[in-house]
């Protein structure tokens, strides 16, 4: 029994530096506030809850296959075409938008652009259906408002290298297993 429990409880994330923390917990206030803002002025309804998922992908784990712009651009445009699709389909059947959810994440799973905040857009269709068409705007300009500030943020020290892949400015290669290192250094032999 307590195998199991130690099995349950055990954190599989590698340690951070808190600086790196406070930069990402700063980017993802900063963000959804930049979204806030925007939705002020437009008077579009553009903070939805999976937003807040996509902004702990984006600054607490920028390396992560699922925080790339590709994933996150194409998961909620899946997503959206699904949840829309249904909400069209079949009006108000909460069934239907569990199918709807399944979809979203067998597409995005074949189509490599896993995201899973997108998971919960037919939820998003199904609270305000009504509104189903304008999600493509709102989630287009949320979406690139949060990418173009995980851009800009992550050039800012302490530096990742942000789409997966790129350079880090500064001399700072990618980022590896999560973590910053400099160009060409291999992670330690202890790293997970």
């Amino acid at each position: 029994m307590r195998r199991h429990l130690h099995l349950l409880t055990t954190r599989h994330e590698p340690e951070g530096p808190l600086v790196a923390h406070l930069k990402s917990g700063l980017g993802a206030a900063l963000g959804l506030g930049l979204v806030g803002g925007l939705a002020a002025l437009t008077g579009w309804p553009l903070l939805i809850a999976p937003l807040g998922a996509s902004v702990v992908l984006l600054f607490g784990q920028p390396g992560s296959p699922l925080a790339q712009p590709a994933n996150v651009f194409g998961g909620y445009f899946l997503a959206t075409v699904i949840a829309v699709g249904t909400a069209f389909a079949a009006p108000g059947l909460w069934w239907a938008t569990a199918f709807a959810v399944g979809v979203a994440v067998a597409a995005m799973l074949a189509l490599r652009v896993t995201h899973p905040p997108a998971g919960a857009v037919p939820l998003v269709v199904m609270a305000a259906p009504a509104k189903a068409l304008l999600l493509f705007p709102m989630l287009l300009v949320s979406v690139a408002t949060l990418v173009g500030l995980a851009l800009l943020l992550h050039r800012m020290p302490p530096r990742v290298a942000y789409p997966k892949g790129v350079e880090a400015p500064g001399g700072l290669g990618p980022v590896a297993r999560g973590r910053v290192g400099r160009a060409g250094a291999e992670p330690s032999a202890g790293a997970p």
